[in-house]
C-alpha cells in the first residue's frame, strides 16, 4: 500500500501522531485510542506495509516506531501547496495591514 492510501485512513493518522513522540506497543495504542486490539493491528499492519512504521520485538511484546523518512514521498508531494498556502497568507497578511 502507498504511504497515501495508509494515511487516508483517520484511525492510522491518530496512531502516527502518537508514535511521533516515541514507541508504543501495540497496547499502548490499544489503550490510548480506544479501539479494539484487532483494529489497532489492522491497522499497525498496514502502516507496516507502507514503510511508515517499524516493529521490533522486546520479549513478549511488538514495539512499534515511525519511520519519518517514509514520509519524504507525501512531503514531497505537499510542498507545492504549501508554498500555494504561503502566498495567499502572505497576501491576507498584506490586505490586513492595509497593503494591497
Amino acid at each position: 500500500m502507498s504511504p497515501f492510501l495508509a494515511v487516508a485512513e483517520p484511525h492510522r493518522r491518530q496512531i502516527l501522531d502518537r508514535l511521533r513522540s516515541r514507541e508504543h506497543t501495540a497496547g499502548e495504542l490499544v489503550d490510548g485510542l480506544g479501539l479494539s486490539q484487532p483494529g489497532v493491528s489492522k491497522h499497525l499492519r498496514v502502516l507496516r506495509e507502507a514503510g511508515l512504521v517499524r516493529v521490533r520485538v522486546d520479549a513478549q511484546r511488538r514495539v512499534y516506531a515511525l519511520r519519518p523518512e517514509a514520509l519524504a514521498e507525501l512531503h514531497r508531494w505537499l510542498e507545492p501547496y504549501r508554498r500555494l498556502w504561503s502566498a495567499q497568507l502572505d497576501a491576507l497578511e498584506r490586505h490586513l495591514e492595509g497593503g494591497s
